[in-house]
């Protein structure tokens, strides 16, 4: 009986305390037999290669990013991701957008979302100073391929094809839409 009691108790334990790569969990996107789990947690710091300070220039702005590693929990399941926070000036030295200034990582507006499924770029979620006015929200794409790992490229695509609210007539996203930006650690 106490065998049976400490099996249960063993099994119910280990189907409530199921731990995936974050590798995995990219795959579970679109796998239906993905096993229950509930923390994706990087296992194979994978995440690593991101963290750090990246430098770059696009179009007369320099972008300056940090990314660091940070948890997530939402519906009972942790997830390890990137937590970023973002300067953009002007080619006159004027500041567009600035969070890092910003100490509490629940109020960053550009957080993890994963890896996408082939494994080849990190999706972020990123909300720009229009706060969703203008359309101004999308998924950021990091790339570091293996041959430049100095090097990270950001891309961004719109939540929406269409925008909304009251866009002033020169309105510029912070990172312009469909337009690879090649960043630099530092």
């Amino acid at each position: 009986m106490k065998y049976l009691i400490s099996a249960l108790i063993f099994l119910t334990i280990s189907c409530h305390a199921q731990i995936i790569s974050l590798e995995d969990a990219a795959q579970c996107l679109t796998n239906p037999n993905c096993p229950n789990y509930n923390y994706e947690k990087d296992i194979n710091n994978s995440l690593n290669k991101y963290v750090s300070n990246w430098k770059g220039t696009y179009n007369g702005k320099t972008y300056e990013i940090q990314l660091k590693k940070g948890i997530y929990e939402d519906i009972g399941i942790k997830r390890d991701k990137l937590i970023g926070r973002m300067k953009v000036t002007d080619s006159n030295g004027n500041i567009v957008y600035n969070s890092f200034n910003q100490t509490d990582d629940s109020t960053i507006k550009f957080n993890g979302l994963g890896f996408q499924k082939d494994l080849k770029a990190y999706m972020m979620h990123f909300i720009g100073n229009s706060d969703f006015a203008c359309g101004e929200e999308g998924i950021v794409y990091l790339r570091i391929k293996p041959e430049t790992p100095n090097k990270i490229s950001i891309l961004m695509l719109q939540n929406a094809d269409i925008t909304w609210g009251d866009c002033p007539p020169n309105y510029q996203p912070i990172i312009p839409y469909k337009k690879s930006i090649s960043l630099t650690k530092q």
